[in-house]
């Protein structure tokens, strides 16, 4: 019992950790990097956090044959020893040095705030905070900014619901050991690395990504009602390309967006995207668990418990596409006073260009 509770706290810290560590880099990926290359910048920071993702299930499933518990604890100390020895280097400077360049004001700038106090939250010689919770009010008021929460939300929902069910569904459906089904996760990783090598639109990206990721989970739920014969590893690795393209798509958009709207609100922005991102994240993975059993508390057989699960995580991803199109549609508040903000939403630098 003890090494249980022990357990939940430990997970509850990787979850805190996670969700904190990572909406921080992308409040400071926002308010550090170049307008023009926010985008680019998220989507590296992703696809060596996916790199990371596939490269360790992928060693640590082949480890983990001929499994046993002995065995299983070695590699998971081993495993987080490594990893916090890797995060330590990883976040030393990761702020680097402020350039006070950066931010200070061109002398059009200090003019343009004198003659209008409200641009730059200055009046004379005093200088005005906005309280928080006024600046979140002020972001929840831009149409797509709610807009782009919610489908934040929405999506990473569906995204995340898979992800603690997947292997035990190719333990159980299928009868993979638990080497094989790690090593499965690491499959779907190296898709997700692969659908994020895209150019072109992100609006398209965005909406064919998460139309994808139905598909795929469509596939999963027929898989469920078929057993052995379906071709899982080959719809798995379809899902992490569909699930790549969609999360970079949605992530270099919202580096593009949070410059949109109200000047020097990207922070709160980026605050409010990543923290709907993070508890749907963590709520999605919990939700996936819980619907198994209660399914599998009124379904007799487990392949088509889990289908039902995969077929209601292909709606939220449709719902998703949706949502999609709606932000792809909606205005975007610009403001004369800073042009250059961001690129337009659901658009690359090159279709910017055309």
């Amino acid at each position: 019992m003890a090494g249980v509770v022990l357990a939940v706290f430990a997970f509850l810290l990787i979850g805190a950790g996670v969700g904190s560590a990572g909406t921080s880099l992308l409040v400071l990926l926002a308010k550090r990097v170049d307008p023009t290359r926010r985008a680019a910048a998220a989507t590296v920071v992703w696809m060596m956090m996916i790199l990371g993702f596939a490269l360790t299930a992928g060693i640590t499933g082949k480890l983990l044959d001929p499994f046993s518990t002995l065995r299983l604890v070695q590699i998971v100390a081993a495993t987080s020893l490594i990893a916090f020895v890797v995060a330590l280097l990883a976040v030393r400077g990761v702020e680097g040095r402020p350039d006070a360049s950066r931010d200070a004001a061109s002398p059009d700038q200090t003019a343009a705030s004198f003659r209008n106090p409200e641009l730059s939250g200055t009046s004379g010689t005093s200088t005005q905070r906005t309280p928080f919770r006024a600046a979140l009010a002020q972001v929840w008021g831009e149409s797509q900014a709610r807009l782009f929460t919610i489908f934040v939300f929405v999506s990473m929902l569906a995204y995340s619901a898979q992800d603690l069910i997947l292997e035990p569904f190719a333990g159980t459906v299928f009868g993979y050991t638990p080497g094989e089904s790690t090593q499965l996760a690491g499959l779907q990783h190296g898709g997700v690395f692969a659908g994020g090598r895209q150019i072109g639109s992100l609006k398209v990206w965005t909406v064919g990504g998460c139309i994808a990721s139905a598909l795929a989970l469509f596939g999963l739920a027929a898989g469920g009602f078929t057993g052995g014969d379906w071709p899982l590893r080959e719809t798995v690795f379809v899902l992490g390309v569909a699930n790549g393209a969609f999360a970079v798509a949605a992530i270099a958009s919202m580096m593009s967006l949070a410059g949109a709207g109200s000047a020097g609100r990207e922070g709160v922005r980026m605050g409010l995207w990543g923290a709907a991102q993070a508890i749907a994240f963590g709520l999605g993975g919990f939700a996936g668990t819980v619907a198994i059993d209660v399914t599998r508390a009124f379904i007799e057989s487990p392949g088509v418990a889990y289908a039902l699960v995969f077929a209601c995580e292909g709606v939220l991803f449709v719902v998703s596409a949706a949502m999609a199109l709606r932000i792809a549609g909606a205005p975007v508040p610009r403001a004369a006073r800073d042009p250059l903000v961001a690129d337009p939403p659901f658009m690359s630098g090159i279709e910017g260009k055309a």
